[in-house]
């Protein structure tokens, strides 16, 4: 993420982010333990792996997920924003991981740029990116720490909210459903209209992977507005 980009998860939204999260996106927990399966799928054949984590902030369920599944990984968890990488940090310690996993403030420009990690996960960081120049140059700045042939996971938002009316209106059932009355139903999709610009479609998602040296991405998770896809990057020929 941008530094503008990553402002808004303070402490504040650190604090309340595990609880929104799971009310938000429905299956939440489901889709971070679905692409610890998918990507250990990929590595079957690796025992050992370095295991890059961009935009790690939050609940750390995805590393949570994917070490126990693997537990030869060695995670890199880099985030821009110190609040959430911080709950990060505290969650992944409480399950007994932390040994495993490099904490990294900063940005995917921070690292050495060359390819010495075995696969990426990058899920809800591309649409809290305002630019479409953004999301390429996270993309590629990621596919050149990736090894050839590394897979990368990658999930979050695609579609203008307001191209989906029906998809809208279910996600302020979501926050209904659990106990938010009108007021705050109307403030929590304002803020999430005017807090995030997804890719336009599913086909710009493609776009922006491949022109970044990436496969054609297959999707293996969708709820409401969001997706989950895999991919690897591109051999060198």
């Amino acid at each position: 993420m941008t530094q503008s980009s990553h402002a808004k998860f303070d402490c504040f939204r650190a604090d309340e982010y595990g609880h929104q999260a799971r009310i938000a996106l429905a299956g939440y927990d489901a889709c971070h333990e679905l692409s610890a399966c998918i990507l250990s799928a990929s590595l079957r054949s690796m025992g050992e792996a370095r295991v890059l984590v961009v935009g790690a902030g939050g609940t750390g369920g995805e590393i949570i997920a994917a070490a126990r599944l693997e537990p030869m990984w060695k995670f890199f968890a880099i985030d821009p924003s110190e609040p959430m990488l911080a709950l990060a940090e505290g969650h992944i310690g409480a399950a007994g991981l932390q040994e495993r996993v490099a904490f990294i403030r900063g940005e995917l420009a921070d690292l050495p740029n060359r390819p010495e990690f075995d696969a990426a996960i990058m899920i809800g960081v591309l649409h809290h990116i305002p630019t479409e120049a953004g999301k390429a140059d996270i993309l590629a700045r990621l596919s050149e720490r990736l090894r050839p042939g590394a897979p990368l996971v990658l999930a979050g938002n695609y579609r203008p909210y307001a191209s989906e009316p029906l998809l809208l209106a279910a996600w302020g059932n979501r926050w209904r459903m659990h106990g938010a009355g009108p007021d705050e139903i109307e403030a929590k999709l304002a803020k999430i209209m005017n807090g995030a610009v997804p890719p336009e479609t599913e086909e710009k998602v493609e776009t922006l992977l491949s022109d970044a040296g990436f496969d054609k991405p297959r999707r293996f998770f969708a709820s409401l507005f969001w997706g989950a896809w895999h991919t690897r990057k591109r051999p060198i020929c």
